[in-house]
């Protein structure tokens, strides 16, 4: 006997996910009884190794995720079909099934090859996003429109905000947060909290991580859009608050962000997060100001740094450098890359570091520290006597 579609296409899901075949299912065309609920889409994920499927369900002014194993997943679509939805699109490795119900009640199944876009090839990694660009959050801040499409003005913005995601996550691998009871994440200069928005939905709702996320910022202006935008969205553990890196309470830190701080204020957000004893930090520095007259001194060097390009470029190495040196001293793994190409922003330059499980080598890093400031005839770095103040690491005097 023949299942009737509905059934046939809840089977047809099942297997899917059984198979690992599983690659995207759209709801749409709401009934009345699914109130002001637009749409439901629907996606396999990863959650501290088990598979789960995370539902997006898109109400008129909201997102609600919830993360579901495949038996509770299967029962969830069914229950959606019965009484919510009367079109439904599943995509697999393999083909593409559609089920319609006419509004008299008339069922029809259609199934034919998977797309081109619905199997991703090799070649597609590069295009992956760690976001969805149907979460509500992105049309609050402007970077899609009331359909859930990219802002053509945004794009920029919406790549960085992938590549930020991107190594947040692999910076999250290289920790032990994922077993985390709680993880509090710190932006400093959140501004108009893309990021900060992105990192709370990448970590509560895509990872299912129990993430407090606190944006701060200088300007209240800021703060106040983006606390309304909070309230608007219903976000449980966001919040903004109106406050400056250099004079700011110390407060429980796993994750410290400091995106484009300007000159020392990244020094003193590194600071804030050693001091916090913060699993990851992250920053984007610029505007790198102190190192740069002090380069000016009789030094081999002289002939080249007299031009100005020269010397900004010297200075902004020295100064990175020396606060990478300084994370390692004071028991991190630190990188410093290239974020975003140039292409996108011009400030592009990430200093990422991992708190170690095992104590490395501080007193060969401060030796460097010292050989370099020698040699350049550096004679004060404010990360330096920040953490000379504070004690976090046996600085040499």
């Amino acid at each position: 006997m023949l299942k009737e579609p509905t059934t046939a296409f809840a089977t047809l899901f099942e297997q899917a996910l059984a198979a690992g075949s599983f690659v995207k299912l759209v709801l749409g065309k709401p009934r009345a009884a699914a109130g002001d609920l637009v749409r439901v889409s629907a996606r396999p994920v990863l959650l501290k190794g088990e598979a789960f499927v995370s539902f997006v369900h898109t109400h008129k002014t909201r997102d609600l995720t919830k993360n579901l194993p495949a038996p509770d997943a299967v029962r969830q679509v069914s229950e959606l079909l019965e009484t919510s939805f009367s079109h439904a699109h599943l995509f697999t490795t393999t083909e593409e099934v559609q089920l319609m119900v006419s509004k008299k009640g008339r069922q029809t199944l259609m199934r034919g090859k998977a797309s081109a876009s619905a199997a991703p090839a090799a070649h597609d990694r590069e295009k992956h996003r760690f976001l969805d660009l149907e979460r509500a959050f992105l049309t609050e801040l402007g970077v899609t429109n009331a359909q859930h499409q990219l802002v053509p003005a945004m794009a920029r913005k919406w790549k960085q905000i992938n590549k930020f995601i991107e190594v947040l996550d692999n910076a999250l691998e290289s920790s032990a947060l994922k077993n985390a009871a709680r993880i509090d994440v710190v932006d400093f200069g959140s501004g108009k909290g893309y990021l900060t928005f992105a990192m709370h939905d990448y970590l509560r709702h895509t990872l299912g991580l129990p993430a407090r996320v606190a944006g701060v910022e200088l300007r209240d202006d800021m703060v106040a859009l983006c606390s309304g935008a909070v309230q608007r969205l219903g976000l449980d553990g966001l919040r903004f608050e109106q406050g400056d890196v250099r004079s700011r309470a110390p407060e429980p830190t796993d994750i410290m962000i400091a995106l484009h701080a300007c000159d020392t204020a990244t020094d003193h957000a590194i600071h804030a997060g050693i001091r916090a004893g913060a699993s990851i930090i992250m920053c984007s520095p610029c505007c790198h100001k102190e190192l740069r007259p002090q380069l000016l001194s009789p030094h081999p060097l002289r002939p080249i740094l007299k031009h100005g390009i020269h010397q900004a470029q010297e200075a902004e190495m020295l100064t990175d450098g020396l606060r990478a040196l300084m994370l390692d001293a004071c028991g991190y793994d630190t990188q410093v890359f290239e974020f975003i190409a140039l292409e996108h922003t011009n400030k592009n330059k990430m200093i990422l570091a991992v708190k170690r499980k095992a104590a490395g080598n501080a007193d060969e890093a401060w030796r460097q520290v010292a050989e370099i400031k020698s040699y350049y005839g550096v004679r004060e770095h404010c990360l330096e006597t920040l953490l000379k103040q504070r004690s976090e690491s046996p600085v040499p005097a």
